[in-house]
């Protein structure tokens, strides 16, 4: 059974943006998350931060998305998730940090 994708944008204190993301990320819905990013990105040269730790599952779709606004984000994955993130390229083009178990 999947777990459906939740999307939750927050503004930190000091002002940055994150937008924390739980469930699957997957082709049934790449699109939703590609639509809160440029949500979240609209008239921000700063970019956001987008915290994939409670992401159970992220398929080639998902990743797709990413690249799509690589040149504006930072990733927080957890450390399984990294070295696919690593492996695909898209540490080549945007942080990632480690975060959750």
């Amino acid at each position: 059974m999947t777990t459906a994708l939740s999307l939750v944008l927050q503004e930190r204190p000091d002002g940055t943006r994150l937008l924390a993301a739980s469930g699957e990320i997957d082709i049934s819905n790449a699109a939703d998350l590609a639509k809160a990013l440029e949500g979240a990105l609209a008239g921000d040269t700063d970019g956001i931060t987008l915290d994939l730790t409670a992401v159970e599952y992220l398929d080639s779709a998902g990743i797709a998305v990413l690249f799509d606004h690589a040149d504006h984000l930072e990733l927080v994955a957890t450390p399984l998730l990294i070295p696919v993130l690593r492996v695909s390229g898209l540490g080549d083009l945007t942080t990632i940090h480690e975060g959750g178990a």
